[in-house]
């Protein structure tokens, strides 16, 4: 069998075609957009959040990259799942929507909640007795969570004690594209 440097069909032949200065750009955009699982609204929301907070005090020099993953790493949704409290997250998203966890002893059912040093997160008591919360000491004997939060293993239950660097969170994607994409 021969291989082709174009796809089959009558379309046009695109496969050796390098891709323009924007399609790299929403390519690294879609990259952690779906690595977060967020729509786009919800994500081009906190990419110009982040860019107006940098044009605002560009003095200050905040590094815009680590603004975003800050605020995409404190969602309440990606703390859980980097807690080791769900598969992934998509599963946390839908945990925290069930009204499954408290933050500082309040339910919170907001998978965007954007929780602060010092919060802690636990289980709500009502939920203990499911089938996922009783598989979890398994799991979490041999699961590390990140430097910037606290697990309890034995109490099932996290603390954010400081706030995520870009290092920690090792995106899949190059961020300043993302930002040269929203700055047109």
């Amino acid at each position: 069998m021969i291989k082709k440097a174009y796809p089959p069909g009558l379309v046009k032949k695109k496969r050796g075609r390098p891709l323009s200065e924007y399609g790299k750009e929403l390519r690294e955009k879609q990259k952690l957009r779906n690595w977060y699982g967020l729509r786009e609204r919800q994500f081009s929301k906190y990419a110009k959040d982040v860019l107006e907070r940098t044009r605002r005090a560009s003095s200050t020099g905040e590094n815009p990259a680590e603004l975003l993953i800050q605020k995409l790493e404190t969602r309440l949704d990606n703390i859980i799942f980097r807690l080791g409290f769900a598969i992934n997250r998509t599963q946390a998203r839908q945990m925290v929507s069930h009204g499954q966890f408290l933050v500082n002893d309040k339910k919170v059912d907001i998978p965007s909640f954007t929780a602060k040093k010092g919060d802690k997160i636990s289980f709500c008591p009502k939920f203990q007795d499911k089938e996922i919360f009783k598989r979890l000491d398994v799991s979490l004997k041999k699961y590390e969570a990140p430097v910037w939060l606290k697990l309890d293993k034995k109490k099932v239950d996290g603390e954010v004690i400081g706030l995520p660097t870009l290092e920690e969170a090792s995106p899949p994607a190059e961020i300043s594209s993302i930002f040269e994409f929203y700055s047109r």
